[in-house]
C-alpha cells in the first residue's frame, strides 16, 4: 500500500486509499496478514464460463427467438405470455441450466422444434386467470397501451388459458407448473426437483435394463 502510495505521489498522480485502513483492521481481527492478491474470491473457474454461457444462451434464446437452438437447450419452458417464462429462464440460466422458453399462441402454431426435441426436456407454465389479468394489465399500462386491448382483456384471458390447457392435455408428459402467486425462486425449486427426479428414474431405468 505505500509503495503504491510513494508511486503516486512520484508521478503527481492524486490519490486515496479507501481500503487500507480497513484491511489492517481485519488483518489485526483475524490475527492474518492479507494475501496481497487481486482477484482471488472471483477465480475465473470452468463453472463460472459454464453459467456464463448459459446466461448468453437464455438470452438468444429467450421468447422462441431461435427454435432451431431448442435441441441444444437442457430446459424449454413453454407458456402463455406473462407466465415467468422469461425470468425463470434466466434465474435458472444463473444456476448453469441453458434453458430457452417459447410463447404459446392460440392464433399461432408452435415451432415444429418443439416436438423434435426431448420432450422430458419440455415444461409448461400456467397460471390463475385473475393473476394473468391483473399482471396483463399492469403490463399495459406500463407500456402506456389502452386497458381495453385484448391482450388484457378478463375474457381473452380466460379463452387462453381454455386453450393452454387443452394443449398441454394434449402432451401430457410434460409437467405444468402454476406459478400463480409464487416467487421464482420457488417456481425455479418446483423446476430443479423435477430435473431431479427426473435423472434418478433414468438412473433406476439404466441399471435395471
Amino acid at each position: 500500500m505505500y509503495k503504491r502510495q510513494e508511486l503516486t505521489e512520484s508521478l503527481g498522480v492524486p490519490s486515496a486509499d479507501v481500503i487500507g485502513a480497513l484491511m489492517v483492521k481485519l488483518s489485526m481481527y483475524f490475527g492474518t496478514p492479507p494475501l496481497m492478491q487481486a482477484g482471488v474470491s472471483t477465480t475465473l473457474s470452468e463453472e463460472y464460463f459454464r453459467r456464463i454461457e448459459a446466461v448468453e444462451f437464455a438470452v438468444k434464446n429467450d421468447d422462441g427467438q431461435e427454435p432451431r437452438n431448442l435441441a441444444k437447450a437442457d430446459l424449454v419452458l413453454v407458456g402463455v405470455s406473462r407466465t415467468s417464462k422469461t425470468p425463470l429462464s434466466t434465474y435458472l440460466a444463473h444456476k448453469g441450466w441453458k434453458v430457452a422458453n417459447v410463447p404459446l399462441v392460440p392464433e399461432v402454431p408452435a415451432p415444429h422444434e418443439l416436438f423434435a426435441v426431448d420432450q422430458g426436456k419440455i415444461i409448461g407454465l400456467t397460471i390463475d386467470p385473475q393473476t394473468l389479468v391483473r399482471i396483463r394489465q399492469e403490463r399495459l399500462k406500463h407500456l402506456g397501451m389502452p386497458s381495453d386491448s385484448a391482450y388484457g382483456l378478463k375474457e381473452n384471458v380466460y379463452r387462453e388459458l381454455r386453450w393452454v390447457e387443452e394443449f398441454f392435455a394434449q402432451h401430457p408428459q410434460w409437467p405444468v407448473i402454476n406459478v400463480s402467486g409464487k416467487a421464482v425462486e420457488e417456481t425455479a425449486a418446483e423446476i430443479l426437483t423435477y430435473i431431479q427426479k427426473r435423472g434418478d428414474q433414468k438412473e433406476a431405468e439404466k441399471k435395471g435394463s
